[in-house]
C-alpha cells in the first residue's frame, strides 16, 4: 500500500506468527491475534529501528498531555486572556494529543467488519488523499482536505474509504481545530508507527476548502496497469524509481476486498505489522495468474493465501524496479529509512506550509509509558 487504487483496499486479516517486536500497544494487540491465527509465514523481518528521540514535547497547555485525550479541553492564552485552541496557535503537544487519540482507538476499536482494525485502510486515506498530486498542473494533494466530501470520496479509486473517515469522525469532532487535511494525513502516520514502521515526520498547516475545489477523478494508480504507467502516475507526483517501489511497499499492510476493488487476498501473512515482507514475497515465492472470476490478480503457488496486483508483480518484471525490490528485501531498515522520506514527501504535495513551519515527529504510546 502504497496503496492506493495501489493500497488498493488496505485493511486487515489476521495472520502469521513472526518474530515479535512489539513497538507499540497497538502491534502488541496486532500482532498477538495475527500470532494466534496463523504459522504459514517464512519471512522473519527484522525488527523496526528505535523511535527517533529528536523532538520533544513543548509544555502542554492548561494540562498534562493525556494519552487518548478523552476530556481534554483545548485552550490557549492569548493577550486578552484564554481563548478557545485554533490551528494556527497549536502545538506540538496538541498534536501529540491528537496522535494518541487515534492511537487509542486503533487498539479500543477493533470493530471494523471488513478486517478487525482500521490501521491499513487509514494509511490508504492518508495516501489516497495525498497521490492525486499534479506537478504539472500545481493542483491536489492533502492541502484543500477535500477527500472529507462525498464528491472525492466517492471516486472509483477511494472505495472504501468512507470506513477511515467514519473511524476519524470522533476526533474531528473532539478536535475541531484541526483540519481534516492535517487530520488525515495524521491518521496515516499514526498507523505506520504504531503497526511497527519507521517514524514519519509529518507537518501541519492544510486547509479545508470547498467541495468545489476537489480536483479530477483519474488521478490516482491503476492496479490493473504495468512499469508504464507507474511512472507517468508516480512521475507526475515528482518521484524516482527508488522512492516509486518504497512507497509500493505499505501493500505489507492491508488486503484487497472484491466489494471495493474487485481484487482479494492480503499481500503477505502480517498484513497488520509493517515490514519489508512485500518485497521478500514477491522475490522468493512463484506467483501464478490466479485462476477465478474476478480480476486479473496473481496467487503464491506454496499456499494459494496471498494475492499480488497486477502493478505489484511489475515490479520484478522491470529490471529498474527490480533492482529497489532486491534492495528493500535485503535490508529492512535502508526501506524503513527511504519509505519515510518518500512517505512524508507524499503526504506534503500540493501543500502551502508557512515558512516558519517545522515537522514533528511523534513518539509512540509505548514510548510515552517509559
Amino acid at each position: 500500500m502504497t496503496a492506493l487504487k495501489f493500497v488498493k483496499n488496505s485493511g486487515v486479516m489476521a495472520a502469521a506468527s513472526r518474530r515479535v517486536f512489539a513497538r507499540s500497544t497497538a502491534y502488541r494487540s496486532a500482532a498477538m491475534f495475527a500470532r494466534h491465527n496463523s504459522t504459514k509465514s517464512e519471512h522473519q523481518s527484522t525488527p523496526p529501528p528505535p523511535p527517533s528521540k529528536g523532538n520533544s514535547a513543548p509544555i502542554a497547555i492548561l494540562a498534562a498531555l493525556a494519552i487518548g485525550g478523552a476530556g481534554y479541553y483545548y485552550y490557549s492564552s492569548g493577550a486578552t486572556g484564554v481563548s478557545k485552541l485554533t490551528a494556527e496557535t497549536a502545538t506540538f503537544s496538541d498534536y501529540q494529543n491528537v496522535y494518541n487519540q487515534i492511537a487509542k482507538k486503533l487498539i479500543d476499536d477493533e470493530s471494523d467488519p471488513d478486517e478487525g482494525s482500521y490501521g491499513p485502510v487509514l494509511v490508504r486515506l492518508a495516501w489516497h488523499a495525498s497521490g492525486t498530486f499534479d506537478k504539472s498542473k500545481g493542483d491536489g494533494g492533502s492541502y484543500k482536505g477535500t477527500m472529507q466530501y462525498k464528491t472525492e470520496l466517492g471516486h472509483g479509486a477511494n472505495s472504501g474509504l468512507a470506513r477511515a473517515r467514519d473511524f476519524l469522525a470522533s476526533i474531528a469532532e473532539k478536535n475541531k481545530w484541526i483540519s481534516h487535511g492535517d487530520l488525515y494525513t495524521l491518521g496515516g502516520v499514526v498507523a505506520i508507527q504504531e503497526l511497527g514502521g519507521p517514524t514519519i515526520k509529518w507537518r501541519s498547516g492544510r486547509v479545508d476548502a470547498p467541495e468545489s475545489e476537489t480536483v479530477v477523478e483519474g488521478r490516482l494508480p491503476d492496479a490493473s496497469q504495468g512499469p508504464p504507467h507507474i511512472r507517468d502516475v508516480f512521475g507526475r507526483m515528482g518521484f524516482n524509481d527508488g522512492e516509486m517501489v518504497a512507497l509500493i511497499g505499505a501493500h505489507c499492510l492491508g488486503r484487497c476486498h472484491t466489494k471495493y476493488s474487485g481484487y482479494d487476498g492480503p499481500w503477505t501473512f502480517s498484513p497488520t505489522y509493517f515490514t519489508n515482507d512485500f518485497f521478500k514475497l514477491l522475490l522468493d515465492e512463484k506467483w501464478n495468474v490466479r485462476k477465478w472470476d474476478g480480476p486479473k490478480q496473481y496467487q503464491d503457488e506454496k499456499t494459494k493465501s496471498l494475492m499480488m496486483l497486477p502493478a505489484d508483480y511489475a515490479l520484478v518484471q522491470d529490471k529498474e524496479f527490480k533492482k529497489w525490490v532486491q534492495k528493500y528485501a535485503a535490508d529492512n531498515d535502508f526501506f524503513f529509512s527511504e519509505f519515510s522520506k518518500a512517505f512524508s514527501r507524499l503526504l506534503e504535495l500540493g501543500c502551502s506550509f508557512k515558512a516558519d513551519s517545522k515537522p514533528f515527529e511523534f513518539k509512540r504510546l509505548d514510548d510515552q509509558e517509559n
